[in-house]
């Protein structure tokens, strides 16, 4: 479990196909390494990987195929820039929201201007998951706990400030026309679980169109 909250950014040091699958080596000279063991979880670029391997300043993980189909890291090529963040601990200070570090699908960057000292973005998310996002909740982009401006269809918009923009890989990677790991928030999809089961009447009924809406999240005390 992650929070959101970018500890350091890392480097592609290497991209290595292994059997059809790829084994990923990051380097970092600001990533903690002290307490880092085999079998950890490292949040790479918002994806939950586990470390394999390790130094002093890098760690690798293997990627698998499911992994690779349903996020941004085939377009990753050595040298890119990365977000990283460290399993929490229970003693960790909270400071972005429910972060799982499963993909649950690639974001297009489709818009970017200065607005004042802060980076407009918009950022276009699959139609599938635009249900699950609304106008000042929180979403997960390439790990990074985001809260949104508004959500117009399948439009995200997010204002970047000039702090996040810099310990993050943001001023130097996301372009227009670059894919992005997108994470909606968890909160939703239990949510729509739930109520999905109590109109279906069990876990194992089709679950018919979605019943979470923005208006739906505000009436419930999830927006302001």
């Amino acid at each position: 479990m992650f929070t959101g909250i970018i500890e350091s950014v890392g480097k592609v040091k290497s991209m290595q196909p292994t059997g059809g699958d790829i084994r990923l080596t990051i380097e970092s000279n600001d990533l903690d390494f002290s307490d880092v063991k085999l079998g950890d979880s490292i949040a790479s670029n918002g994806i939950c990987l586990t470390v394999v391997e390790f130094g002093s300043n890098h760690y690798s993980v293997d990627v698998s195929r499911e992994t690779i189909a349903r996020t941004a890291l085939e377009t990753l090529k050595p040298g890119h820039i990365v977000n990283l963040e460290k399993a929490m601990l229970p003693t960790t200070r909270f400071g972005g929201h429910i972060v799982a570090g499963h993909v649950d699908g690639v974001g297009v960057v489709s818009k970017i201007q200065q607005d004042a000292r802060s980076i407009y973005i918009e950022i276009e998310i699959p139609q599938e998951l635009a249900h699950y996002t609304a106008t000042k909740g929180s979403i997960t982009i390439d790990g990074i706990s985001l809260t949104t401006n508004l959500v117009r269809d399948n439009i995200v918009s997010l204002n970047i400030i000039p702090h996040t923009a810099q310990v993050t890989n943001i001023a130097k990677h996301w372009l227009v026309g670059n894919k992005v790991n997108i994470e909606v928030d968890i909160v939703a999809r239990y949510l729509e679980r739930l109520l999905n089961k109590s109109q279906t009447g069990g876990m194992n009924a089709p679950s018919p169109q979605s019943q979470i809406t923005e208006a739906f999240l505000a009436d419930n005390g999830f927006m302001k």
